[in-house]
């Protein structure tokens, strides 16, 4: 009894990062799928010429504070990204909450490979107001 519960404990250290792991981001991936993949796509690799890629894009590693007022507000005119340019115009969503464009940005740098770190609350709120 006393083998079987160290074993049990044993394996649950072994394997509990693995298993946290799996479920963060999950409300920011949720959300960039409802409310962003209809364009950039669900793998982040946009349309051609018209919506630039999120996956390895340099622009959302440079600019989160243009890409957070971008998500609120939309964006218009040209932007280069991966020395790409592209002038397609991308609504906002002024429904979202600054909580929900924070935890679409922490999916958007961490997923596809991206490795941008995450933002914060603050952040957002201060990007907003500038």
């Amino acid at each position: 009894m006393r083998l079987s519960l160290y074993l049990l404990l044993f394996a649950s250290l072994i394997f509990l990062p693995f298993a946290c792991g799996k479920t963060e981001h999950l409300q920011g991936e949720s959300l960039y799928l409802q409310n962003c993949s209809g364009c950039h796509f669900e793998s982040g690799q946009g349309l051609r010429q018209l919506m630039p890629p999120l996956a390895g894009s340099d622009y959302l590693e440079k600019y989160p504070e243009l890409v957070v007022r971008g998500i609120r507000r939309g964006m218009l005119g040209e932007m280069v990204v991966n020395g790409k340019v592209y002038n397609h115009e991308m609504p906002g969503n002024k429904e979202l909450s600054d909580f929900q464009i924070v935890n679409i940005m922490n999916y958007i740098n961490q997923a596809w490979g991206n490795d941008y770190g995450n933002i914060t609350v603050p952040d957002c709120r201060k990007w907003l107001q500038e």
